[in-house]
């Protein structure tokens, strides 16, 4: 008689729940300490705080209506998100950590961002980019529609914009 192999365990994968909305005034404190934390482009709190972001600035435009933005959570700790300008229609932030890239996360932020941008007037948004291919941003943007300028701000990123219809 043939015996039967013995039963391989396989690991037990657990996906967690992504969910997303809109970014709140207490938020903003997770926030900084996330964008230190990315794979490229991070700025850690103490950078930020040295170019006048604080948690507490972060805040207050958050509440003012002055940074409209949303938030992606897994398990109740924030892992993405993305902010914007009410009064110039500037992409300001696009942020989701290693472990959840290529999930559409930053994605999703985005669109919702724009959504808000465009409801609140903008019909063309923009934003500063790494001007490098070897960036991942370089072809994230590209690949959902953005557009290059062919201009570059003082901290020498490139200027990709984007129409929206409304």
């Amino acid at each position: 008689m043939l015996e039967s192999p013995p039963l391989q365990r396989l690991p037990v994968i657990t996906a967690m729940t992504l969910e997303f909305r809109s970014a709140l005034a207490e938020d903003a404190a997770e926030c900084v300490a996330i964008r230190g934390k990315t794979r490229q482009n991070a700025f850690t709190e103490e950078q930020l705080r040295s170019i006048g972001i604080t948690a507490q600035s972060w805040s207050d435009n958050i509440r003012s209506g002055a940074l409209p933005g949303h938030i992606a959570t897994s398990g109740g700790s924030i892992v993405g998100y993305c902010f914007g300008l009410r009064d110039s229609g500037e992409i300001q932030v696009l942020v989701v950590l290693p472990e959840f890239e290529n999930q559409g996360v930053g994605r999703e932020l985005l669109q919702r961002t724009t959504a808000t941008l465009s409801r609140l007037g903008h019909d063309r948004l923009f934003l500063g980019c790494s001007p490098y291919p070897s960036s991942r941003s370089y072809g994230f943007y590209r690949h959902l529609g953005w557009r290059s300028t062919g201009t570059f701000d003082e901290h020498g990123d490139e200027i990709l914009e984007i129409f929206i219809d409304q």
